[in-house]
């Protein structure tokens, strides 16, 4: 609990900084017209209590969620260079449970382009992948299982190609050379996680030399309050290219604004990799809380 607890402390610490940081860059004068920026920072808590003689049922719980995004992108001629990170940890506890992570992300995405037409672009791009802290799958008797933690699983993917760009609010990058390091750094992760994510037993790391990757990302606002922001990858290896061996994510997050500070957010994940199991996975969370943003040119 002491972990979760500082993680989000640290989470919110860090908003604070960077808020800080953004007000003294606004402040200062030197010429950043190239520059675009955006960062949001967001808190949800959700609480349920039941009284002993409650007849409905229910369970008395207690969750936290934190969200920290920021994207930075320069643009000067045919030269560009867009950066994306993305961090997300939630706890819950349910009464007579351990607590347990309800979200967990740590998203890393830079790329250097440079322009061809009006909507075309060649690219080289690298995007980071991992977890902040342990994952456990819960037994019927009590005991827990290690099935991942930081950098078990981890994905950096590179990829050169080219990107086409009609509009501000969406993109698709096509790599078709695009190798891809996947890391299990705890070699123990095997014994509960068989497949070790493609990686070989006793090794820490795998490279995929030959691979191709598919990368779209929407983020639109759909109405004055609402905005849907999706992001799609795909990868396959050539070198065991079949139709269920290429990998699939596809990432939904859809707010919607109530107040100036106050919002609710929904969040998706379906996710297929042949590497992990064998079928499609799932998670979504809808949260109510506070998201504080800003952004702009500079």
């Amino acid at each position: 609990m002491k972990t979760y607890l500082l993680i989000l402390i640290a989470t919110v610490v860090s908003c604070r900084l960077v808020i800080a940081q953004e007000a003294e860059a606004t402040s200062a004068e030197k010429d950043t017209t190239y520059w675009q920026s955006e960062f949001s920072a967001g808190l949800n808590f959700n609480q349920a209590g039941f009284s002993s003689n409650w007849k409905a049922g229910g369970v008395n719980s207690v969750a936290f969620g934190s969200l920290v995004a920021g994207k930075a992108s320069y643009s000067k001629e045919k030269f560009s260079w867009d950066n994306e990170l993305e961090l997300l940890f939630g706890i819950v506890r349910n009464e007579g449970e351990e607590t347990r992570k309800s979200n967990d992300r740590i998203f890393l995405d830079s790329k250097l382009g440079y322009q061809m037409s009006d909507r075309w672009s060649a690219y080289f791009s690298a995007n980071y992948l991992t977890q902040f802290a342990e994952g456990y799958t819960f037994n019927d008797d009590g005991t827990k299982s290690l099935i991942s933690k930081f950098m078990a699983p981890g994905f950096l993917t590179s990829s050169l190609g080219m990107e086409y760009k009609p509009n501000e609010t969406f993109f698709l990058r096509i790599g078709p050379l695009s190798p891809r390091f996947t890391f299990v750094t705890d070699q123990g992760i095997i014994a509960n996680v068989p497949s070790n994510y493609g990686v070989p037993a006793g090794e820490t790391v795998r490279i995929e030399w030959l691979a191709m990757q598919v990368f779209a990302s929407l983020d639109k606002d759909l109405a004055e309050n609402l905005n849907l922001k999706t992001r799609y990858a795909l990868f396959a290896n050539y070198e065991t290219l079949a139709f269920d061996s290429i990998d699939h994510r596809l990432d939904l997050t859809l707010t919607a604004k109530i107040t100036d500070i106050i919002n609710v957010t929904f969040t998706g994940i379906a996710l297929y990799d042949l590497d992990q199991d064998p079928g499609v996975q799932v998670s979504q969370a809808l949260a109510l809380g506070i998201l504080y943003k800003v952004g702009g040119k500079k």
